[in-house]
Parts: structure tokens; sequence; C-alpha cells
């Protein structure tokens, strides 16, 4: 199976959903059952993971696709409310932009003369250092809300 632009965004928009239910269950029995166990960290540490996966390869696609900043930007909205990465999904679909493959190498395209497009058809060329990059971004952001604590603890 190859990847692409559109099988990656589909795993994480789909895996944001699932992450999105387990916590909304946990959060029912934590609150309407007075359930206090382990599963609400579990449940609320997968959400979080899949949702920074999420952001990141929203990012990464939305570059490859040259998504206006707008579509990238409601393309992360869209996680924050539980299970909208469905609608958004098929808005894409819907108007293709999720179609074509990675973009490696340049084109005349005008975005494709600016540095960051350079930098990225660079990391798409060079798969394990761009994953070894995102998982390292992505986990120090998630070390970044752990050590912030719960939202709960905020305002004390």
């Amino acid at each position: 199976m190859t990847i692409t632009p559109r099988s990656s965004y589909a795993f994480f928009a789909t895996a944001e959903m699932v992450t999105w239910a387990g916590l909304i269950a946990v959060i029912i029995a934590r609150y309407g059952f007075g359930y206090d166990g382990e599963l609400f960290f579990v449940a609320g540490l997968s959400h979080g993971i899949v949702f920074l996966g999420y952001a990141a390869t929203a990012v990464i696609v939305g570059i490859n696709q040259r998504w206006s900043v707008g579509t990238g930007f409601w393309a992360i909205t869209s996680a924050i409310i539980p299970f909208a990465t469905a609608p958004f999904d098929r808005y894409l679909h819907k108007k293709n932009l999720l179609d074509g493959a990675w973009r490696y190498e340049a084109t005349d395209h005008p975005r494709d003369k600016n540095p960051i497009d350079g930098l990225f058809r660079w990391f798409l060329r060079h798969p394990i250092v761009m994953t070894i990059t995102v998982v390292g971004l992505v986990g120090g952001l998630l070390v970044a809300a752990l050590m912030a604590g719960s939202p709960r603890e905020w305002g004390n």
C-alpha cells in the first residue's frame, strides 16, 4: 500500500474521531457515574497524542497540497470539535484538496521557489529524518502539555 497525502490525512482524521469517542466515554463515566480510574488518563493521553499527530499531518498535507492558510487553520480547528474531522475530510474530498501524490521535486509553481517548500521537499525525500523530527516535535509538545498539568489546575 502506498502512503499518499489522502491516506495519511484520512488515517489521522479517523483516529482523531476514535480517540474523541474514547475521551467522551470516560468523561461520561467520570462525571455521570463517578468513575475515577486510570482510563481517564489513558483516554486523555491517547487523544492528545493523536490530536498532535493529526495537526502535524494536516500541516504536512496542507503544505504538500498547497492549501491556503485558511484551509489549514480549519483543518486543525476541526479536531477541536468532537467528530468534526469527518465532515471536514468530506469537504476536502469534494474540493479535490487531497488529490495527488507527494511533491518530491520542484515544479514551475511559484510556491516551489520559496525556502519552506524546498525544506519540505527535502524532508519528503528523507522520510526517516522527517519522521524523527515530527515525532520529536509532537513529543515535545506532549511533554509541555503534561508539565502544564490538567486544565482544572491552571487557575489554582
